[in-house]
């Protein structure tokens, strides 16, 4: 994939489930993610925050990325997570995934100690330094501890193989002012659920999202819709999802996914600790939205 070859559309987030042991389960997780493809995702993106990435050891996120890869086997573009405190740590699962076959990486500068920008720029350049795939640089201060100034997203694309912008401050002001400053040849992906409308309209080319897992008809009908410049049919797309798509966002993604799954009699697995599940209240809300 070159910097003019740059990924569109819906990319969807598998969970990452686990059996009663707290051991991940790849066979389930297969299960998942091929009913993402088959959904019609346009492409599947492995450890994010929605495959609960910072709660794995290496060995579990090589599987991970090795699962996807086979079950996914070329239907769609696989983007994985490599995220990691440490540079070295983030170069070698860059690695791994160039290696196994992944068309790119995603990475949020993770950190105990807040990074100064030349400091985020450096870990950026040194990975992308270590691989020939594409990069998502991912913006999420919510999850990250980190916010990437527009100012340093743009310096980040100074890097050769840095082509993709995530935004997830679900400030949709920071979209419009992103495309303005970055311009239009420069692909950003919204990756706040409660802003999808207004970041395609701000000039997203494409939707970071858990929510297909749930409701992948009315993703990709919005998605179509913006793409016909159909704007009532976006609207219209958009409100029938928007209450659930706030909810996923505000209850966590991991245990609302796989709470709306069960809803829907899809096995999803159990959580890691200290994550929990779902709570009874939520669980019948988020029934009533999924009705």
């Amino acid at each position: 994939m070159s910097k003019s070859e740059t990924l569109r559309g819906i990319i969807a987030y598998p969970i990452t489930p686990f059996d009663a042991e707290e051991r991940v389960d790849i066979g389930l997780f297969k299960k998942l993610t091929d009913r993402l493809v088959t959904s019609g995702s346009h492409a599947i993106a492995p450890l994010g925050s929605t495959g609960v990435l910072p709660y794995l050891n290496d060995q579990e996120k090589e599987a991970i990325v090795e699962a996807t890869l086979d079950v996914v086997a070329g239907r769609v573009p696989v983007v994985a997570g490599v995220s990691n405190l440490t540079t070295e740590r983030t170069i070698y699962h860059a690695r791994f995934a160039e290696t196994a076959g992944a068309a790119a990486v995603m990475i949020i500068p993770m950190s105990y100690w807040k990074l100064t920008e030349d400091e985020i720029f450096a870990h950026y350049r040194k990975v992308a330094e270590a691989i020939s795939i594409p990069i998502m640089a991912y913006n999420n201060p919510a999850t990250g501890g980190i916010d990437m100034s527009p100012a340093l997203l743009k310096r980040l694309l100074e890097i050769p193989n840095v082509t993709m912008i995530k935004e997830s401050t679900g400030d949709v002001q920071r979209m419009h002012y992103l495309r303005r400053v970055l311009g239009e040849d420069v692909a950003f992906f919204n990756g706040s659920n409660p802003l999808a409308l207004a970041a395609f309209s701000a000039g997203a080319v494409g939707w970071c999202t858990a929510a297909p897992n749930l409701i992948p008809k009315q993703n990709l009908a919005l998605y179509h819709a913006i793409l016909d410049n159909d704007l009532a049919g976006a609207r219209d797309a958009y409100d029938r999802q928007s209450e659930l798509l706030t909810f996923i966002t505000a209850n966590g993604l991991p245990r609302t996914i796989a709470a709306g799954l069960q809803i829907q009699g899809v096995e999803s697995g159990l959580l890691r600790s200290p994550l929990a599940p779902l709570g009874m209240a939520d669980f019948e809300k988020l029934r009533g939205l999924l009705q």
